[in-house]
């Protein structure tokens, strides 16, 4: 996937990595770039054309496909984290609004908008996913398990777009340096450095991208015979 003159679209561009993957995009010559949030004063980023776009409401993703008719690239980014016990009140409830972004939201976009790049030649999407698809910790249960669902769903899209030349990126980080991350005590990426790994994985036509040692390390783990998942991870 070529970024210079593309046509993208970043969900959750207005803050964190997905400011910071606008912001790449436009250093590689971008054509056009559509930020998208739920409230679209709140992007801030000049160059850009902003849209409204809360992905767990069908008729919005709807109507950012009509919108943005001519994109090639998409980014899907937007999360949400609901700190909480899975099995302790109110985990169901959180979980479920998690799965909503994560698994529901992001198909929903790649529902919406694989017609258009298909439309296009194929062009590419990106999931933006995280190290705890693989892992699990116990107070924030229900976005590891709907992390891991955006894994599946993801693995699950590639196969379905490949015959209409669709490039489907994941991309799995750590701890970024970001709002979401704010309170954990732990080494962790500059959002700007898992952009870069992201924009050079697309253009070199990869599938997966590890961005950083924590990640990579709990990758190479998943076929032992103790594979990291079985234990609770820790912060």
């Amino acid at each position: 996937m070529k970024i210079e003159n593309s046509v993208a679209l970043v969900t959750g561009a207005n803050r964190g990595l997905g400011l910071a993957i606008a912001k790449a995009l436009q250093a590689r010559g971008v054509g056009k770039l559509y930020a998208a949030a739920r409230d679209p004063a709140r992007i801030t980023l000049d160059g850009v054309v902003p849209v409204r776009l809360d992905i767990t409401d069908p008729a919005q993703v709807s109507e950012a496909a009509r919108a943005c008719p001519d994109v090639n690239l998409l980014i899907n980014n937007a999360g949400i984290l609901r700190p909480g016990r899975l099995l302790t009140a109110p985990g169901i409830e959180a979980a479920r609004q998690q799965f909503d972004t994560h698994f529901f939201g992001t198909a929903s976009m790649c529902t919406a908008f694989a017609p258009l790049l298909a439309a296009g030649g194929g062009g590419a999407i990106v999931n933006v996913l995280s190290v705890l698809s693989w892992l699990n910790m116990s107070q924030i249960g229900g976005y590891c398990a709907s992390k891991s669902a955006e894994w599946a769903l993801t693995n699950a899209v590639r196969n379905e777009l490949r015959k209409q030349g669709t490039q489907v990126l994941a991309v799995h980080a750590a701890f970024i340096d970001t709002d979401m991350a704010g309170g954990v005590q732990a080494p962790k990426t500059a959002p700007e450095d898992v952009a870069r790994q992201l924009l050079d994985a697309l253009e070199a036509g990869r599938e997966e991208v590890l961005a950083d040692d924590i990640s990579r390390g709990v990758r190479q783990l998943l076929g032992s015979e103790a594979p990291p998942y079985l234990r609770e991870a820790a912060a």
